[in-house]
């Protein structure tokens, strides 16, 4: 006889979609289970309006409860279309798919089921003590909301991280039912204003109004009651409205909260829905989770020996997906708060970036939905006919890419006395036979002392320019049309180090060169500590950069980036954690900024005047007190008057502590900023790792050039790739004639079977 997890007496605090759709799988899976939900409202108390559902979670609850599938079914309001509207001007994009219903009717269908299937239903009523519950229950089921007492009260093993984000929304709904999910951009004197509204029944919609804190404030909300504000709102956005009113239902201000904890169950006590984690409103997957949460519980407790195993399989399995979901959820926030940015863009555009603004609707997909809205955008961002975003040339100053693929620079450490070999010369030639529009070195060192590893290569002598030459000239001759780039740097304090795969930034066993730095401080405990450079030794520096970018500019690279991340030397002055020194080379942003912007002017001077100049920063440090978002449009902004024609945006690796937010194209919001605040042209990097992604970034004005470098390891000829993928064959692409005939995909077997004739019941 299975024990079912050891859940034979279950309590469920909270009675909204995911507690109750877990209690009612918990006793159809056992009847016999004792089942309790309580809950603190009255059955037809809610507080939103509709609820959209996605088709994977619809067909898991088909699977799952036929029945509730089935009521959900006869409720569903259905439709394909998103509605833009930003001034004046409506786009429409199609094939989307989406159900909806009111929330007070998924209730009704849920407290149905629970009736029907025997569990106890406590309406307007405190649950006991989670203690107490804890010691009368097998399983206790926390799904009591955002606002979790459940999770408060066990705060120590759960270890909650509640972040506030910057805008403030209101739920209203209005009687009549939108014909699209509608996005429409309010301007007004006070600033940005949006509505999210989706219909949920034939005569009613759901209507979010979001805006900044400090618009808000400005707008005189804060000073208003709720029936004023309702009314506010449906004037400020009468157009969409159609002059029709809005309505509320105790409907209040306020701000967003990502919650996410460290643990889901704590002895037989397991949080479930917004109690676990949260998810932003605009990418519609609060009741979602809540009820793939319920889904996923059950099967583990019906699956698994004993509770313990159940509940690590829950959060085992169940962690991952909302992981994914939060990262896409906090790119959708961060993209509706800081929405005036995008304003300016043409109209087609904006509604691109917006339908692409989390990440999971992307170019690709969003051309099979709708093909005629995705060829439209291509058509105002001039693609040629056929030609996808990522193969539409760029210019910077003399120099024209044939693509916005760049070879992101990757330290290989296979140099010798930083002289590069044939090592370099197929790692850099197949990557430029491979169909990128501009290939990059690896960090180039300017001195033997600046190495990061003794692999490291470099150009502070006549053999290394050699060598160097050797690789540029097999590039301009074998790889026409793709350029290749110089990065120059220095490693500072994190120099004299092993190579990568001996132990990244632990210190040579022997054989170590004294370190120099912006300040005395050690890369991380038992890393050598570095010499604070002295005047003297900052003229130094600067001429060894100088010296290098004449070298570099003889060899005939195409192009010069100057190192200013990743905690290297000239990253060293810029953040405020590296950079202790009182003199005029440390202190304000402005004196951090003084020896890099000498050493850029420098080279500058020096690189020809029709040859490009990026620089490479860290736009954030990860790490509290380091360099911000602020700090970066500002550094940004002050190479850009310098002369820098563009910035390769990376991030961290600073300082050792830093704790980054991992994730696909995760460092792009910071190059998106910068280059809609600077109009600076960026490069984009980061968990970049498909043609699509780099579609998507291109075509939503989020970035100019995308840069990758795992992908490039994976395929030299990534680039290529991606253009047979897409059926392009145009000179953004250009196949290196003995490669032509590979220019189709290999045929293989036949993977599919024949399918069968017949059925034949029995």
């Amino acid at each position: 006889m299975r024990v079912n997890g050891g859940a034979r007496r279950v309590a469920v605090i909270g009675g909204g979609p995911g507690g109750l759709y877990a209690a009612a799988l918990l006793k159809r899976l056992d009847p016999d289970r004792e089942i309790t939900v309580w809950e603190r409202n009255a059955p037809d108390d809610t507080f939103g309006f509709g609820v959209v559902l996605s088709d994977e979670t619809l067909g898991n609850i088909e699977h799952a409860d036929p029945v509730v599938y089935a009521a959900l079914q006869a409720e569903f309001v259905r439709w394909d279309d998103i509605d833009i509207v930003h001034r004046g001007v409506r786009h429409t994009s199609g094939g989307h798919g989406f159900a909806a219903l009111g929330r007070r009717r998924l209730l009704e269908i849920l407290h149905e089921r629970c009736r029907s299937l025997g569990v106890d239903l406590r309406f307007t009523a405190e649950a006991p003590p989670v203690d107490e519950l804890m010691a009368a229950y097998d399983l206790v089921v926390a799904a009591d909301g955002v606002h979790s007492l459940t999770r408060e009260a066990h705060a120590e093993v759960f270890r909650p991280s509640v972040e506030e984000h910057r805008c403030r929304y209101v739920w209203l709904a209005a009687d009549f039912a939108f014909d699209a999910f509608r996005f429409e951009i309010a301007e007004t004197e006070h600033g940005v204003m949006q509505l999210h509204g989706y219909p949920y029944s034939a005569d009613a919609s759901t209507v979010i109004i979001e805006m900044r804190e400090e618009v808000w404030r400005a707008s005189g909300f804060a000073d208003l009651d709720e029936a004023e504000s309702v009314e506010r709102c449906g004037k400020i956005f009468t157009d969409a409205l159609g002059g029709r009113p809005l309505r509320s239902n105790r409907s209040a201000w306020t701000t967003f909260r990502t919650i996410v904890n460290d643990r889901w169950s704590h002895g037989n006590l397991v949080l479930l829905g917004d109690a676990a984690h949260t998810a932003h409103f605009s990418i519609g997957s609060g009741t979602k989770l809540a009820v793939e949460d319920a889904l996923a519980l059950a099967a583990c407790l019906e699956e698994q020996p004993s509770l313990e195993e159940a509940l690590t399989a829950y959060e085992e399995e169940r962690r991952p997906v909302v992981a994914s979901t939060q990262r896409a959820a906090r790119a959708s926030l961060g993209w509706f708060e800081d929405l005036a940015r995008y304003l300016g863009q043409p109209t087609r555009q904006f509604a691109f970036n917006l339908l692409t603004r989390s990440r999971r609707v992307t170019h690709d997909n969003l051309r099979l939905r709708d093909p005629r809205f995705v060829a439209a955008v291509e058509r105002e961002f001039r693609c040629p006919p056929g030609t996808p975003p990522m193969f539409t040339p760029f210019r910077l100053r003399g120099l024209t890419l044939r693509n916005r693929v760049v070879v992101s620079p990757m330290d290989m450490y296979s140099a010798v006395d930083g002289v590069p070999g044939d090592f370099h010369l197929v790692h850099l030639g197949a990557r430029a036979l491979g169909g990128a529009g501009l290939v990059m070195t690896e960090m180039v060192c300017v001195s033997a002392e600046g190495r990061i590893t003794p692999g490291c290569a470099g150009l502070y002598t006549a053999r290394q320019a050699e060598s160097w030459r050797r690789i540029v000239d097999f590039t301009h001759r074998q790889a026409p049309g793709a350029a290749i780039g110089l990065q120059l740097g220095h490693a500072g304090r994190k120099g004299s180090t092993r190579l990568m795969w001996e132990g990244i930034d632990e210190p040579l066993p022997d054989g170590n060169w004294p370190l120099v730095a912006a300040s005395p401080l050690p890369y991380k405990p038992g890393s050598q500590t570095p010499r604070e450079l002295s005047r003297a030794q900052l003229t130094d520096l600067r001429e060894q950069f100088t010296a290098a970018a004449c070298r570099g500019a003889r060899c005939g690279f195409d192009l010069l980036e100057l190192h200013c991340a990743h905690g290297y030397l000239l990253s060293g002055f810029l953040s405020p954690l590296t950079n202790r020194r009182t003199d005029a080379y440390g202190g304000s942003l402005e004196k951090r900024l003084r020896f890099p912007l000498e050493v850029f002017d420098a080279v500058r001077a020096v690189w020809p005047a029709e040859r490009p100049m990026t620089v490479r920063i860290s736009a954030t440090d990860w790490a509290e007190g380091g360099t911000t978002g602020d700090d970066a449009v500002a550094i940004a902004r002050a190479f850009a008057a310098h002369g820098a024609d563009a910035v390769d945006v990376s991030t961290g690796q600073v300082v050792a502590d830093e704790r980054p937010e991992y994730g696909r194209s995760y460092q792009t919001p910071y190059a998106d900023r910068i280059r809609h605040e600077t109009g600076l042209p960026v490069i984009a990097v980061g968990a970049i790792s498909s043609w699509d992604d780099v579609n998507s970034l291109i075509l939503a004005g989020r970035t100019d050039l995308c840069a990758l470098a795992r992908p490039h390891l994976y395929d030299p000829n990534w680039t290529l790739h991606a253009a047979a993928e897409q059926g392009y064959e145009g000179p953004g692409a250009d196949w290196p004639t003995p490669y032509r005939a590979g220019s189709r995909r290999p045929q293989t077997g036949r993977t599919d079977a024949p399918k069968p004739r017949l059925t034949l019941g029995t």
